[in-house]
């Protein structure tokens, strides 16, 4: 199979140079000239994501090196763009930067050279005249494989300072593909994990992007970028499908009890039937809304390819969890800025509480370790896990290389996979008496909590690296 879908990369020097205003603002234009436009992310972000599907109109997908290995790169790409006219990949950080002591690895300049596709720089010029060539010439030489074809201008303050500007460029051999203007209207508010989701603002959300849109429709010459999208290189390889991938995936192991987990709560006990929809699916419920918004498409994915209905549930609003919930999926967000609310739908607490002790599979990640807690900033959560959650000055950010220390209704202990942490709270204790994961790096630790069938733990990972949680977690949903 041959890939050929038109697409650029948007990258920057470092962070906050705008490469989201940029990127999303492409998405869009190009967007409403009628084109499907594939929007991708490159790194562990769920924020961004959001703002291109707006844009787009598609499910926006990232393209993570480390959490999914060199090798899925490719084919996640030509997954999610199939039968687009365009794709745009927005980057992280600065466009040589990636997984910390690991070279390239998770890079954008990596992501570029997988994808072959030329990369667009774009570059804060607000403290800068000239020295702006030399910064691109730089970016452009570091790596002779990544090829930098392009540059947008970014926060220009006058008519002069773009003529300045243009005439250093000139020098560089690398073109100037548009030129933005300071403008408060596109700015979009943040908060102590970065951009305040979509979910959570979305009227304002469509005006921000819609604003993106117009100020790159006068600033940038789109045909231009269309002309050099549409000079990417051919990639070779099959798409990736997860009804693929899950029925290539080793068959779940039958359950084995966990050593040192907590024993059911009598209060909580029932006999609990294995929930079914009439086709014979299991139905999976997949918490959403606004303090619930971090999630990778292929996890739904694989889950509907493993044999389950997947139905998302929103813990703010909804009282009872979805008809015949069999298996329950927790994610990130922000329970912390809802803690308030999430405590008051008592009533959906205590069903989360009774499908949890009645040994139902959960699988909670960060956001979902909170809400299955004791308490969170003194605010009654679900009470599944013995734990109290709190806001941390601290933020604890970066990869992990973790493996499953104790068996799970999503691995066997011995499974490995790569996560990444990214939160302000702690949760005390840390780890339970049978830990989720034992991670590596920054320091050797157990964390997390196995429990019954609840998988909790800080941890964020891409079932695309490993499918066959996927499949032993649907499994789990018939035989609990």
């Amino acid at each position: 199979m041959v890939i050929s879908v038109p697409r650029l990369v948007i990258a920057a020097p470092s962070s906050g140079s705008g490469k989201t205003t940029v990127a999303t603002g492409l998405m869009a234009a190009f967007a409403s000239r009628g084109l499907a436009v594939s929007p991708h992310k490159v790194g562990p972000d769920y924020i961004d994501p959001g703002y291109h599907a707006l844009a787009t109109g598609r499910v926006g997908r990232n393209l993570d090196a480390y959490l999914c290995g060199t090798e899925l790169i490719a084919p996640l790409f030509a997954h999610g763009a199939r039968g687009c006219d365009l794709a745009v990949v927005e980057g992280v950080m600065g466009l040589y930067d990636g997984a910390a002591g690991e070279g390239e690895l998770a890079s954008t300049a990596q992501v570029a050279k997988l994808l072959r596709a030329p990369v667009v720089l774009v570059v804060d010029a607000s403290s800068q005249s000239r020295s702006v060539a030399a910064l691109v010439h730089g970016f452009a030489s570091w790596d002779p494989e990544v090829r930098v074809a392009g540059v947008i201008l970014n926060k220009v303050g006058s008519s002069r300072h773009e003529e300045m500007l243009r005439e250093a460029l000139d020098e560089s051999g690398v073109p100037v593909l548009g030129c933005l203007r300071r403008a408060a209207q596109v700015d979009t508010p943040a908060r102590h994990l970065g951009l305040v989701p979509v979910a959570e603002r979305r009227s304002d959300a469509v005006d921000a992007v819609g604003a993106m849109a117009e100020q790159v429709r006068r600033g940038c010459d789109l045909d231009a970028l269309y002309a050099l999208a549409r000079g990417a290189g051919e990639l070779s390889g099959a798409a990736w499908d997860a009804a693929e991938v899950v029925a290539s995936s080793p068959p779940p192991p039958l359950p084995v009890p966990t050593l040192g987990a907590a024993p059911p709560d009598p209060r909580h006990r029932s006999e609990r039937p294995r929930p079914q929809t009439p086709d014979g699916l299991s139905v999976v419920a997949v918490a959403g809304g606004a303090a619930f918004t971090f999630s990778y498409a292929e996890h739904a994915e694989l889950l509907t390819a493993a044999g389950a209905e997947v139905v998302t549930f929103d813990p703010l609003r909804d009282e009872q969890l979805p008809d015949g919930t069999g298996g329950l999926v927790i994610g990130g967000g922000f329970p912390e800025v809802y803690a308030p609310e999430l405590s008051a739908n008592e009533p959906l607490r205590k069903a989360v509480a009774e499908l949890a002790f009645g040994g139902a599979p959960v699988a909670a990640e960060c956001a979902g370790l909170l809400y299955l807690s004791r308490e969170l900033d003194g605010q009654p959560m679900c009470g599944v896990l013995d734990v109290a959650a709190r806001m941390s000055e601290r933020l604890t950010l970066g990869y992990r290389d973790a493996v499953a220390v104790s068996d799970s209704a999503l691995a066997v202990a011995g499974t490995r996979m790569r996560g990444h942490e990214f939160h302000r709270t702690v949760v005390e204790p840390g780890a339970g008496a049978a830990p989720a994961w034992g991670v590596r790096a920054p320091e050797r630790r157990v964390e997390g909590f196995v429990q019954q069938g609840v998988h909790a733990s800080y941890l964020h990972t891409h079932w695309a690296s490993q499918p066959g949680v996927a499949r032993r977690f649907v499994e789990r949903c018939r035989t609990s």
